[in-house]
C-alpha cells in the first residue's frame, strides 16, 4: 500500500455552507469540519438569517421556501423547517431525480464561486475555523454589498 485509503471519508479539511436567496445573495455563512453531515448545518443557517426589510408590514425573518439537494433529506429537519413556517422543498433521495433540483443549484454553485473569488477562500490556510469562518463572512458580505449596489444602480 502506497498511501492512505482512497475512499475513506475521515478527510481532513473544511466545508463551507451558504445559505442564499434566489438571486444568489448570500445571507448566511458557515464553516464545518469535512467528514461532518451537511445535514448538520442547516439549523443554524437557517436560524442566522437576518431580518429582510419589506416596503409593507414588519419585517421577514424567515424565507417562504428552502430548496435543499439530497443531503438534506432527513424526516428530523423537514419537521423542524415545516415549524419555522417555511415549505420544505427538499429532494427525496430514492425518489426524485437530482436534474429537477439543477434548475435551482446553479444558484448555489454561481454564489459559491462568487465567494472564490477571493482567493484567501480558494486554499485555506488559517489553522483556526473562526478566522477562516471570519474572511468568509467578509467575502459574503463584500458579495452582497456588490450585488446591491449593482442592482440600485
Amino acid at each position: 500500500m502506497t498511501g492512505p485509503n482512497p475512499v475513506d471519508r475521515g478527510k481532513t479539511g473544511s466545508k463551507i455552507h451558504v445559505l442564499t436567496d434566489r438571486a444568489g445573495i448570500p445571507l448566511s455563512v458557515a464553516v464545518s469540519a469535512a467528514n461532518t453531515n451537511d445535514s448538520s448545518a442547516l439549523k443554524p443557517l437557517v436560524m442566522a438569517i437576518p431580518a429582510i426589510k419589506s416596503r409593507r408590514g414588519p419585517r421577514r425573518r424567515k424565507p417562504a421556501k428552502l430548496h435543499g439537494d439530497k443531503a438534506y433529506d432527513q424526516i428530523e429537519l423537514r419537521r423542524w423547517v415545516r415549524e419555522q413556517g417555511i415549505a420544505v422543498r427538499i429532494a427525496r433521495k430514492g425518489i426524485e431525480s437530482s436534474t429537477k433540483l439543477g434548475k435551482h443549484r446553479w444558484v448555489i454553485e454561481r454564489s459559491i464561486a462568487w465567494l472564490f473569488g477571493y482567493h484567501r477562500l480558494n486554499i485555506r490556510y488559517d489553522r483556526y475555523a473562526n478566522h477562516f469562518c471570519a474572511f468568509l463572512t467578509l467575502a459574503a458580505t463584500l458579495t452582497c454589498y456588490k450585488k446591491l449596489r449593482k442592482a440600485a444602480t
